[in-house]
C-alpha cells in the first residue's frame, strides 16, 4: 500500500512538471516563422512597445501585450465603507438639557428651592416660639436665596467648562485631497491643464513614416541590428534583437522584401512634455517569407513559409515618437 501511494505521488508530480513544458513547446513550435511579434504582417500575433501615457488605451487595434510602460491599476480605491475600523466614531447628539443650559439652571434652582421649602419650610411653619407666637419665616427665605445662588453658580461653571466638540472631517486629509481641488495646498486657483496636446502631421512627417517602414523591414531581413538601432527606440530594439537571436538559434531567417506602401492613415497625434507621438495605420505589399539557414537553397525544406516570388498584403498599426525637433523613431507595433 505504501509503495502504491509513493507511485501515485510520483505520477502527480511528473504531470505537474510536464504540463507547462508541453504547453511551451506547443506555443513555440508553431508555424516556424521569424519574429513572432515583430514587423512581419502574416505571423505577428503580439503587439509591443510603448505609446507614452496611451500605451494601454484602446485605440481599435490589438492591445499592447509587451511593454516597459507599467499598466495602470484597475483596482478601485479603498473606501471607508469596506473598512469599518477606519470609520470615525459617530458624534453623540447632545440632550435637551445640554442644548439649553439656561433652562437647566433655572430648573435646578427652582427644584432646589422647592425641596428646601418642603424640608425646612414645613418645620418652620409648625414651629412656635416659647411664648406661643409663630417663628419668623426669615430662615426659609434665606435658604431659598442660598439655593438659587448655588444654582446660578452651577450654571456659570457648566457654561465655562463646557467643551466645544471638534468637527470630524472624514475622508479629507492632506494625503487624500484631489490634486488641483480647493483642498490642495498647491492649488493656485486655475484648473489643471490636460497632460497632452496635439500637433499637426506634415507631409514631411508622413514621408518619414514611410521611410521608417522600409528601413525597419530591410534591417530586419538583413539581421542588421545597427540599422534597427537607427530606426527604433531602445525598447523596440531589445524585442527585435531577442527575436533575431531566437531565429538564429533555430536556424531560420525571415525576409520582408520589396515593400510597397499602399495606405497610411494617421489615427492619433499627441504630445507629452517634450515628446511627440503619432499612431498610424499602415497597409503595404511585400514578399514575406522564411527560409532555413542550414538547408541550401533549392533543396527540399529550404523554404519554410511564405513565397519568395509573390507579394502579400499586410496591415499593422505603428506608433512613432520623436523628441521635440528630433527625428522620428518606431516605438510600438500593434496588429
Amino acid at each position: 500500500m505504501l509503495n502504491s501511494s509513493k507511485l501515485i505521488a510520483v505520477c502527480v508530480v511528473a504531470v505537474l512538471i510536464g504540463m507547462p513544458t508541453l504547453s511551451v513547446a506547443k506555443a513555440r513550435g508553431g508555424s516556424g516563422g521569424g519574429f513572432s511579434s515583430g514587423p512581419r504582417g502574416g505571423n505577428s500575433p503580439m503587439s509591443m512597445g510603448s505609446r507614452g501615457s496611451r500605451t494601454h488605451q484602446d485605440n481599435g487595434a490589438k492591445p499592447i501585450e509587451q511593454s516597459t510602460t507599467a499598466k495602470p491599476s484597475t483596482a478601485p480605491p479603498p473606501t471607508t465603507a469596506s473598512n469599518p475600523a477606519a470609520q470615525p466614531a459617530p458624534v453623540a447628539q447632545p440632550s435637551f438639557l445640554q442644548r439649553n443650559p439656561l433652562l437647566t439652571g433655572i430648573a435646578a434652582g427652582l427644584a432646589g428651592s422647592w425641596i428646601g421649602h418642603m424640608i425646612f419650610g414645613a418645620t418652620d411653619s409648625s414651629a412656635q416660639t416659647l411664648d406661643g407666637e409663630p417663628a419668623p419665616a426669615s430662615n426659609s427665605i434665606g435658604l431659598m436665596l442660598l439655593l438659587m445662588m448655588l444654582g446660578a453658580g452651577a450654571l456659570y461653571l457648566f457654561k465655562k467648562n463646557r467643551r466645544t466638540v471638534a468637527p470630524v472631517l472624514s475622508g479629507i486629509t492632506r494625503n487624500t485631497v484631489v490634486k488641483g481641488s480647493l483642498f490642495d495646498e498647491s492649488y493656485d486657483g486655475t484648473l489643471l491643464k490636460p497632460a497632452t496636446d496635439t500637433f499637426t502631421v506634415t507631409i514631411a512627417d508622413k514621408a518619414a513614416f514611410q521611410q521608417l517602414l522600409t528601413d525597419v523591414q530591410s534591417a530586419w531581413s538583413a539581421q542588421d541590428v545597427a540599422g534597427l538601432r537607427r530606426a527604433v527606440t531602445p525598447e523596440m530594439l531589445s524585442y527585435f534583437s531577442t527575436a533575431l537571436a531566437e531565429d538564429s538559434s533555430r536556424g531560420i531567417q525571415n525576409h520582408v522584401e520589396a515593400v510597397e506602401l499602399l495606405q497610411a492613415e494617421v489615427l492619433e497625434v499627441w504630445s507629452e512634455e517634450h515628446t511627440d507621438y503619432a499612431t498610424t495605420a499602415l497597409r503595404w505589399n511585400a514578399r514575406d517569407y522564411t527560409v532555413s539557414t542550414t538547408i541550401p537553397r533549392g533543396e527540399s525544406g529550404h523554404l519554410i513559409e511564405g513565397n519568395e516570388e509573390t507579394s502579400s498584403e499586410s496591415r499593422e498599426v505603428w506608433t512613432f515618437m520623436r523628441v521635440r525637433d528630433g527625428r522620428w523613431l518606431l516605438s510600438a507595433i500593434q496588429q
